[in-house]
């Protein structure tokens, strides 16, 4: 495997080239679509010894989340998730929780049906995520640990989103200025034990198309950060950003993100703090993600300063033993 980054994807994954254990073997498609409101996390995952199905609905006025989640035990790749991020279609169901992605004209679509979402409440959503020529996060990150072992990635913000969920009968609608997705498309070999950092926004700034991702923690970066801010679809390449959660808990104050450049200086207050932990002895997953207001400024590659005034999005601690 070749390290770096790039912004665009100038690599296919093959599954059947990796030479490793079939049971270290990871793939996933994320999708994270937010507003201040509402927002919607949906994941399909093969990771080899299971596959994944979840959705996640976030009511953020109401600071909570409600949850479907679906395990396919001893998955093998029979999920097929494609080797690229730009074509193929996923389509997974499991006990009649169903999650599809597709390519169209434009953008994507997602659809999703979970008739046992609240007791039997149901959800129901048709989201379509416009996606424009526009430049991407796209990185391939070696294990020191592991010589067989790598991270390709891509991380796709500025997704403007349209479309409606039908949320235990009650109808939500998404809107392309309010509402942004993100994809985070992974494919790989992990080590067994991994914390990564992981922040992004996506929304408007002074009319603009602008966003970020930033994060690290895991893996030999000394080729490339994943670090990038996205402008009118332009990518500005960062190099390194620090986390600083504050001591006293994840929403319990503001959170400060530095960078040794003095390129991406943020604040960030928290509105909502997603917990989730598992504990199995031989796997085990802690996540912290939360979501706030980020605001400070960041320059791009000219040198220009661009001020950013209380953008949503997300930033997150996360421990795998898997």
């Amino acid at each position: 495997m070749e390290a770096g980054y790039a912004t665009r994807e100038v690599k296919q994954y093959d599954r059947a080239a990796v030479k490793a254990p079939w049971f270290r073997i990871k793939e996933w498609d994320y999708y994270g679509i937010f507003g201040e409101d509402f927002g919607l996390g949906l994941v399909v995952a093969d990771n080899s010894y299971m596959g994944l199905l979840s959705l996640a609905w976030f009511d953020f006025r109401a600071g909570c989340q409600k949850d479907v989640v679906e395990i396919i035990p001893l998955t093998r790749g029979r999920l097929n998730l494609p080797s690229s991020a730009d074509r193929g279609n996923i389509r997974a169901e499991h006990n009649g929780f169903s999650i599809s992605y597709k390519h169209a004209d434009g953008g994507r679509i997602l659809q999703v049906e979970a008739p046992g979402f609240e007791s039997g409440k149901g959800f129901a959503a048709e989201i379509f995520l416009h996606q424009p020529p526009m430049d991407r996060m796209v990185i391939a990150t070696p294990f020191p640990s592991d010589k067989r072992a790598f991270y390709y990635n891509q991380k796709i913000n500025c997704l403007a989103a349209e479309g409606r969920a039908m949320v235990a009968g009650v109808e939500h609608t998404f809107a392309p200025d309010k509402h942004f997705a993100v994809l985070d498309w992974g494919r790989g070999v992990w080590a067994y034990n991994n914390h990564w950092y992981w922040g992004s926004a996506s929304g408007l700034v002074g009319g603009r198309s602008f966003g970020f991702n930033i994060g690290y923690g895991f893996g030999d970066v000394s080729a490339a950060s994943e670090n990038m801010i996205f402008l009118d679809g332009r990518a500005h390449k960062l190099d390194q950003v620090r986390f600083h959660i504050p001591e006293a808990g994840y929403d319990k104050g503001e959170w400060m993100f530095t960078s040794n450049d003095g390129r991406f200086e943020m604040r960030f207050t928290p509105v909502y703090n997603r917990h989730d932990k598992t504990d199995l002895l031989i796997l085990r997953s802690e996540t912290n993600q939360t979501f706030g207001h980020f605001s400070g400024h960041v320059i791009l590659d000219n040198g220009d300063r661009l001020d950013v005034p209380n953008l949503f999005g997300f930033a997150e601690d996360v421990f795998n033993r898997w």
